[in-house]
């Protein structure tokens, strides 16, 4: 049932017309008479009294509350909202004298150069110049730069930042003297929404006490916000048929997930997977593509200011292409022309070499290590 809901003008007549058919004689209801006003003043207290039966409705009901009211409502279900999610990538540490050895500690801080976003280095055993004994990534004698993953301080979209944004070591490094991230920072999201928020409770009720895919669907996207992840049923790890088996492959925007989050992937699918069936979680395929392209300005003055925006703008559709997705040629046109109406042609677009589309396996991502826009 839907509340009526009446205007000060619609209550002070209907009050009016109640008042003069109780009464044998004429009431005053002139403008600035006696009765008007209490009428009026009642009227106000009606629309306040309707308002509270407005505020108390739409905070009970989850397609009409925000905020903490949306997180009251599926905190009592057991859920929760997902937390925002810090970016995170790549920087390199350079030196303009490689003579001795160096070390960039772990939790070691740089910065943009405007001071308002800070990130710090983060552990990866996987990285070639990860040294566990010395505390943190050990550059030898000899070698000029290395490259480190990073994390943002604090989470949250703001942490997305272009290609070179971070200049700033705000702690000095012996043997260290400069750093700069080669690639923008895309996965830094905010906390979710509360339009996402209902929409993953509707999926929530629909996977309880199922064991379907939009049960493991949930399971995974449950875990942080923007995770991919692509489901094939009845077969392994390597693509061979396999009754009963089903695969989960799992990219939170880096192409590299950690093996943490590819093991909370698997405890959540495990809770609600069908008795007897196995299944396995893997990182993506990654295909390393380099972009290169050529492109035409008018007036030509233009060019050179355009080249690193066109770079950035390929840069972060390619790295943002969900598993799975290809990379079209004519995509790359497309992006390059969209970034300014002074560019009047683009030509030689090639994908590591070739003017072909770039197609990875089912289970690969692409991802960009270089962008050459000339």
């Amino acid at each position: 049932m839907q509340l009526p809901l009446e205007t000060q003008t619609t209550l002070v007549e209907n009050m009016s017309a109640a008042v003069q058919a109780a009464s044998s004689t004429p009431v005053d209801l002139s403008t600035g008479s006696v009765t008007l006003a209490l009428l009026e003043s009642d009227a106000a207290v009606g629309l306040w009294m309707q308002y509270l039966a407005v505020l108390i409705l739409s905070v009970t009901r989850l397609a009409t509350s925000t905020g903490s009211d949306c997180d009251s409502f599926v905190n009592d279900f057991g859920m929760t909202r997902l937390p925002a999610v810090a970016a995170s990538g790549a920087v390199t540490f350079s030196r303009f004298t490689p003579t001795n050895s160096a070390t960039i500690p772990l939790g070691a801080t740089v910065e943009t150069a405007d001071l308002s976003q800070s990130f710090a280095v983060i552990e990866d055993t996987t990285n070639a110049f990860w040294n566990a004994p010395a505390g943190g990534y050990a550059i030898a004698a000899g070698i000029a730069s290395a490259s480190v993953p990073v994390q943002a301080v604090v989470a949250g979209s703001a942490g997305n930042v272009q290609a070179g944004a971070i200049s700033l070591i705000t702690q000095a490094i012996p043997g260290v003297d400069t750093v700069s991230n080669p690639s923008a920072f895309t996965n830094g999201l905010d906390a979710e929404s509360d339009a996402a928020l209902r929409a993953r409770f509707v999926n929530f009720i629909n996977s309880r006490s199922q064991a379907t895919p939009n049960a493991v669907a949930y399971a995974v996207t449950s875990l942080q916000q923007g995770l991919d992840y692509l489901l094939q049923e009845n077969q392994d790890t390597v693509g061979n048929y396999r009754p009963g088996n089903f695969v989960v492959t799992v990219d939170d925007g880096t192409g590299n997930p950690p093996s943490t989050l590819l093991s909370e992937v698997y405890g959540a699918i495990d809770a609600i997977r069908p008795l007897g069936s196995t299944f396995a979680v893997q990182p993506p395929q990654v295909v390393q593509t380099a972009v290169s392209l050529s492109i035409t300005t008018n007036p030509p003055g233009t060019k050179t200011s355009l080249l690193a925006t066109v770079s950035n703008a390929i840069s972060a559709y390619v790295n943002a292409l969900p598993i799975g997705a290809s990379l079209p040629l004519s995509r790359v046109a497309q992006i390059a022309y969209g970034v300014d109406p002074s560019i009047v042609n683009v030509t030689n677009v090639a994908l590591n070499g070739a003017a072909q589309d770039m197609v990875p396996p089912a289970n690969g991502v692409i991802k960009t290590n270089s962008v050459v826009v000339s």
